[in-house]
């Protein structure tokens, strides 16, 4: 799986770099250092704008905070070693004195300059007490200055200036300043992209065995990075979120308070009639907790191939714990884990029930880092017909209600956002005709109310008439009379004797 790093960042890949960053500094390498750590900062600012908790957000800005001071220390550190380089282009073409360290060599230089073939001589500048006079051997290994390297060129001059006051080539050291920095310039350009590169290249799963066309089934069809459902999106249902934010957030939040008795729940189940929210609330639990999403259905889990299902349901469990914390999501899950037993089940399915029973027990035991936490939701709208084992596992099981009549105005108004509304319209009085239907029932009546006028304009037209409308025309605002004959034509989904069942069950089985 290769995920691009848009929005979320890796705080393992932050506490690398950082430590990089250190180390760097730590050996002189300062420039590099400098990279690493403005690289931190960048992804430090990337996680900060997808935290929406205050206080996670706090403790992360004091985190950015500290380590921009440790990077300004190191570019003052560098700074100030800069200045301590002996400026040999500088002071010495000015033509002061500088110390030198050397010992004096036994063949001390004057450089003198040759007006017949336009090059630099050298000739031994000695003083007679000290030195004796060159021997004819000597006199013959005096090499004129254009034979040699560009480099020994470059060292030489300074060396001449030292000896007889005169200034060398000016031009030719402000050229190596220029290259040298325009070295450096390119190998931290260098250094950056390829730090870019590494930021945008997130962990990819590997599998054990020859399971690679597994995993890219489970990849393409599962995996969801931030679905970008949100609490405020849901209406009513308060008791649900309080209960799953409970159950699952808040052990992402807290995980230091959620250990030994109080660990998180291996598993929640949500029960209730369709239509009443379910998949949306394990959306906006994965949202809000900053988890990978795996949405998993019976139809993803199943394959005709002998032992085929049971190593995805494995394989499955693998992928979240490796991109941990993760949310599995199974949706429907009557129909992947039924009651064992029965005269009509298949071996096939008994043992794919019996693999995913045992990875759900294996999650706890390999959860120890609370940053590692793997987290099962499951909906149905049948619990009768879940197996007792996997009901046991489901630690948490709460009851997702038909709305009330406060979630059934919430509803219209959300449904209703990009739609004209007459202001005749009383959604509290179409709320409370609405009683019985669930939120997909009301999504329902609002999509048929709103295309009431269209119906109405279209009627008794042809098809080239109807192509030449304009928008203005069929755009119209949403009149109550609307709503009346959307609410005749829709019929609530949702039974009383379904309700009783679901009741009854929560009763008996019901932890929330």
């Amino acid at each position: 799986m290769h995920f691009k790093t848009i929005m979320a960042v890796s705080i393992n890949e932050i506490c690398e770099n950082t430590k990089l960053a250190r180390e760097m500094a730590l050996t002189g390498n300062y420039d590099t250092s400098g990279v690493y750590y403005q690289g931190v900062v960048q992804q430090i600012h990337r996680l900060l704008a997808s935290i929406a908790d205050v206080t996670r957000k706090a403790k992360w800005q004091l985190v950015q905070h500290q380590i921009v001071q440790e990077f300004e220390k190191v570019k003052a550190t560098s700074n100030t070693l800069q200045l301590f380089k002996v400026d040999t282009h500088g002071e010495r073409l000015l033509g002061t004195s500088c110390l030198s360290f050397e010992e004096p060599t036994r063949d001390p230089t004057l450089w003198t300059y040759n007006n017949s073939d336009s090059s630099w001589n050298q000739t031994p500048a000695r003083d007679p007490d000290v030195w004796p006079p060159l021997t004819p051997a000597e006199q013959k290994n005096i090499r004129p200055l254009k034979n040699q390297p560009k480099q020994q060129q470059n060292r030489t001059n300074v060396r001449r200036s030292v000896t007889t006051g005169k200034r060398p080539d000016a031009k030719i050291a402000k050229k190596d300043e220029r290259k040298t920095s325009r070295k450096d310039d390119i190998n931290k350009e260098k250094l950056e992209t390829e730090k870019v590169d590494v930021e945008v290249e997130e962990r990819k799963f590997e599998p054990s065995g020859n399971d690679r066309d597994l995993v890219d089934l489970l990849e393409r069809d599962i995996v969801q990075k931030n679905p970008n459902i949100h609490w405020d999106d849901i209406a009513d249902l308060h008791e649900a979120k309080r209960l799953l934010e409970e159950a699952v957030v808040l052990p992402m939040w807290m995980p230091d308070f959620f250990k030994g008795i109080r660990r998180p729940w291996k598993g929640v189940l949500m029960v209730g009639p369709p239509g009443t929210g379910k998949t949306m609330l394990a959306k906006a639990v994965a949202t809000e907790c900053g988890t990978t999403f795996f949405n998993v259905s019976s139809s993803t889990l199943t394959s005709k191939y002998r032992g085929e299902s049971e190593k995805l349901v494995r394989l499955l469990f693998e992928m979240a714990r490796f991109y941990a914390p993760s949310t599995i999501f199974i949706d429907e899950i009557d129909s992947l884990c039924s009651r064992r037993g029965s005269e009509s089940e298949h071996e096939a399915s008994r043992r794919v029930k019996s693999e995913l029973l045992v990875q759900m027990d294996g999650i706890s035991s390999n959860s120890e880092d609370p940053s590692k936490v793997v987290m099962v939701l499951a909906a149905t709208n049948f619990p009768w017909d879940i197996d007792e084992a996997l009901r046991r596992r489901l630690e948490k099981r709460i009851y997702i209600p038909l709305p009330n009549r406060e979630g059934r105005e919430a509803l219209l108004k959300i449904n209703l956002r990009e739609v004209k509304v007459d202001l005749s319209v009383d959604l509290a009085d179409i709320a409370k005709k609405l009683e019985g239907y669930s939120g997909a029932d009301i999504t329902n009546v609002c999509r048929d109310a709103s295309m009431m006028s269209m119906r109405k304009k279209i009627a008794g037209l042809k098809p080239d008439q109807i192509r030449q409308l304009p928008k203005e025309e069929l755009d119209l605002p949403v009149s109550a009379a609307d709503f009346d004959e959307a609410v005749e034509r829709c019929n609530k989904s949702v039974s009383q004797e379904d309700l009783e069942k679901y009741e009854k069950w929560m009763s008996e089985f019901g932890s929330s």
